[in-house]
């Protein structure tokens, strides 16, 4: 099944999803079989959207490269992930982030390592995320966390975040929220109606927005 998974990666890479080495690395580092129910498994490595239960699927994974790529997480960073499912993007944020240079620090030249924290509305979906990201060490590193909540207000208890993501659909704009949650020189990567948008904050009150259409989620809702 692992020959599949780099079957996958290669064909997103020669498409031109996934194009950044540290992505590229994370992204066949985490297996996404071990984030699909049992029953899903031997589609694990198919560029579809699979069921997770709760009337929930995990992400495409051509849409979650696109996505991160446009996102750029660093080593270091601090990055809020809304609608963290059975937590397979939120694994892969962890191990960008938490990567090490070759020195030893992180990319800014600090020891300390990044953080992701994921908010997810599910109850159930949280547990079954708690023990996937732990099959890689993250929730008892202290390098993810799951918390469970209405994912248009974020988690201002994490505040302030370098990267905000979303797997859900926000209609007009993205909540007000996550922009007053987000770092000046931060930047938000979120699907609005059938479009995901690109959000500089440049300073308190200014943000530059561009936008890559053509794309269907699922909607942005409140628990």
């Amino acid at each position: 099944m692992e020959s599949h998974y780099y079957e996958l990666t290669d064909a997103l890479i020669q498409d031109g999803y996934l194009k950044t080495q540290e992505i590229i690395d994370s992204f066949e580092r985490i297996d996404r079989a071990d984030f699909v129910p049992d029953d899903q498994r031997e589609y694990a490595h198919c560029n579809t959207p699979l069921s997770i239960g709760f009337n929930q699927t995990i992400s495409q994974p051509l849409s979650v490269a696109f996505m991160l790529e446009l996102l750029q997480p660093k080593a270091g960073e601090r990055v809020l992930d809304v609608g963290g499912g059975s937590g397979w993007q939120t694994a892969i944020l962890a191990d960008i982030v938490s990567r090490k240079t070759a020195d030893g620090s992180d990319a800014d030249g600090e020891s300390t390592r990044g953080v992701v924290v994921a908010i997810e509305r599910i109850p159930e979906l949280k547990v079954i995320a708690d023990a996937n990201l732990e099959r890689y060490g993250f929730i008892g590193h202290g390098i993810a966390s799951v918390v469970v909540g209405d994912g248009t207000k974020g988690f201002k208890k994490g505040a302030p975040y370098d990267k905000i993501i979303a797997s859900a659909s926000s209609e007009g704009d993205v909540p007000v929220a996550w922009k007053r949650q987000l770092k000046i020189g931060g930047r938000i990567v979120a699907p609005v109606g059938s479009s995901i948008v690109v959000i500089d904050k440049v300073s308190k009150m200014k943000y530059v927005k561009k936008e890559h259409f053509g794309f269907n989620f699922s909607p942005l809702i409140m628990p």
